[in-house]
């Protein structure tokens, strides 16, 4: 019956829409256009309509982007995969604006990036961390003064197949706007609270005649570590870890110790070091040495990469140096088709054997000579030749050809035992990877502080 209707409403409405048109000024058809108009208060409440819900995911969206400040320092490095979480700005010229940031990568992925950052574009680090993952930055790099402090953090309600735990970075810098607008009788002298390091004098004229004029601002290098047990070094080997000590690759305390730890400013010379933190070092030191080489340099493994190592899983703190050396070939593993190799122990003592055996790769950059017993004993003339590792034999074969440049003479001096499965201590650790290369083309800790340290 419904559908016999429709004509008939169809008729109705054409014949009143023809009296209205035909009558628009009369009463009867403004009465109706009245009854017929909105209601004004739909209008002046559009979330009737659902207009305020429609817009809200488009005002959380706007609130989620944040942006930096239009005076964060362009020279301050950025971690590349972090994203910006909060900022802060300044509320005046004696606070410091910060932002903070947080990133799924390892830590000490983050702290071994601003090492390299700071070091190479020439800031003066006044403060690193004591640890090799996590602590906090403080440098100077003009009249810019910046803290980077890097904390692992656990995520909480993490999204599939994402890591449980982040790192969060927050920086805290001076802007440029009130560091740069000082007067320059407003400047801190020592003794004030404010003062940040050396400060040229206005006028050099002033200065005592007893001054030479070539004599740089800055004699000490930025990052130099002063230790205050090096005493207790061997003579021999006291300037071999403060050179390395500069170039910031020595850590102060081993991270695998479980008793108390030694006091910061402490180097333990005569502690034994471990595989892990040999490691570390091993691949801090070559970085460190080519800074402007990449093509030398050994490449930190990835916590993607299925680890070498049963060991040495991708959450250790070591993982990306162990690993990287793993990949390079530079140790022994399953990936260099030792297939006895499964357990890297990384809280074992460095032997004297494997000191050699990791580091002399480095110095050839070249396949190890063929070696046998016979070989090393007529070469070197060590009475226990037949206890070395014959993986380590042609090692110590290729380092005798070094000459003087040679680790085991650097380290152990004048000997006719080798000893290969004495444990090192840190101090001889520390001598062995002064210096990189063979002899007569090489480079020092020497050489790389020269490298390294910003002309004046």
């Amino acid at each position: 019956m419904l559908p016999c209707k429709r004509p008939t409403v169809l008729l109705s409405l054409a014949a009143l829409l023809t009296s209205l048109t035909a009558c628009a000024n009369s009463p009867v058809a403004k009465n109706l256009e009245q009854s017929l108009a909105a209601d004004p208060r739909l209008q002046n409440n559009p979330a009737i309509f659902g207009k305020a819900q429609s817009n809200e995911p488009q005002t959380r969206q706007n609130q989620s982007i944040i942006q930096l400040p239009a005076d964060f320092p362009k020279d301050i490095p950025l971690y590349p995969n972090a994203k910006l979480e909060a900022v802060t700005p300044a509320v005046d010229s004696a606070n410091k604006a910060s932002t903070r940031w947080l990133s799924s990568d390892p830590s000490n992925f983050i702290t071994s990036f601003y090492r390299d950052q700071l070091q190479s574009n020439n800031w003066q680090i006044l403060q690193k961390p004591t640890d090799d993952a996590v602590g906090a930055f403080e440098a100077r790099r003009n009249d810019l003064v910046v803290k980077i402090s890097i904390q692992a953090k656990s995520v909480t309600n993490p999204a599939p197949n994402q890591p449980q735990t982040a790192t969060e970075l927050l920086i805290e810098y001076q802007p440029n706007s009130t560091t740069t607008a000082q007067n320059p009788n407003d400047i801190p002298q020592p003794g004030d609270p404010q003062f940040i390091g050396p400060i040229p004098p206005a006028n050099l004229a002033t200065q005592p005649d007893s001054i030479p004029d070539s004599q740089p601002t800055a004699t000490a290098t930025p990052d130099s570590q002063e230790f205050s047990d090096l005493n207790n070094a061997p003579q021999e080997l006291r300037q071999h870890i403060q050179d390395l000590a500069k170039l910031g690759v020595l850590s102060k305390q081993s991270q695998s110790t479980k008793s108390v730890n030694p006091p910061s400013n402490q180097f333990a010379p005569a502690k034994i070091i471990t595989r892990r933190e040999y490691a570390s070092w091993l691949v801090n030191a070559n970085n460190a040495m080519y800074a402007n080489n990449p093509a030398k340099q050994i490449r930190l493994a990835s916590t993607s990469t299925q680890p070498a190592f049963s060991d040495v899983p991708a959450k250790d703190p070591n993982f990306p140096a162990i690993q990287g050396l793993a990949e390079a070939g530079l140790i022994p593993s399953s990936l260099s088709g030792d297939s006895t190799a499964v357990l890297f122990r990384p809280d074992a003592p460095l032997t004297r054997e494997q000191l050699v055996l990791w580091k002399l790769p480095l110095d050839t950059r070249q396949a190890l000579p063929t070696a046998n017993l016979d070989a090393v004993k007529q070469t070197w003339g060590f009475q226990d030749v037949g206890k070395i590792d014959p993986k380590a034999l042609r090692a110590v074969l290729a380092d005798f050809q070094n000459g003087e440049q040679a680790n085991i003479r650097r380290v152990f001096g004048y000997t006719t035992l080798f000893q290969p499965k004495k444990p090192v201590t840190r101090a001889e650790a520390a001598a062995a990877l002064w210096y990189f290369g063979t002899q007569g083309e090489g480079i020092s800790a020497v050489d790389a502080l020269k490298l390294k340290r910003p002309q004046t």
